[in-house]
Formats: structure tokens, C-alpha cells, sequence
């Protein structure tokens, strides 16, 4: 069941509620009987590894793209300082 956020625009209260998605959304506090909305929150599950979406099928966005080619290519070619000979 997920987990809703509510803050009370009376008290200022957040509230943490575990839901069905059939329920109801509270329109009361619990608290100060104050009216309540719900609250947009980030999400702290993260999907991490290959395999997923955003690691492996997402197109490159174009300023990283655009990034990448602009930086300078260490070149491997031999440098062109003469050896010194030994006698």
C-alpha cells in the first residue's frame, strides 16, 4: 500500500498515511480537524544498476552529448622530443 503525505493548512501538520488506492483521500487533520491537502513529495526508492531505463535505454541527452565531444582528446601519439644519444 503506498504511503500518502497530508499537511494540515491549520496547524501546518504533516501526516504520513498508508492508503489503499480505493480509500478515500483525508480531508480532515486528525489532529485539529483543520482542512488538509495532499502533498507532492520525492519518492526515496532508487533504481540503481544496469538494466534499467535511465542506465541503458534512455537517449544521451544532447548538452552531454555536445559535452563530451567538445572536451580535448589526450592524444596517443609518441611525443616529438628527440631521445637523447649516449656516447
Amino acid at each position: 500500500m503506498p504511503i500518502y503525505e497530508y499537511r494540515c493548512h491549520k496547524c501546518g501538520k504533516a501526516i504520513e498515511i498508508m492508503q489503499k488506492f480505493s480509500d478515500k483521500p483525508l480531508t480532515r487533520c486528525p489532529s485539529c480537524s483543520g482542512r488538509v491537502s495532499r502533498v507532492i513529495s520525492n519518492c526515496s526508492f532508487h533504481l540503481k544498476g544496469s538494466g534499467w531505463y535511465v542506465t541503458d535505454y534512455k537517449k544521451k541527452d544532447r548538452s552531454e552529448t555536445q559535452e563530451k565531444e567538445s572536451k580535448p582528446q589526450k592524444s596517443e601519439e609518441p611525443s616529438s622530443k628527440p631521445d637523447k644519444e649516449k656516447s
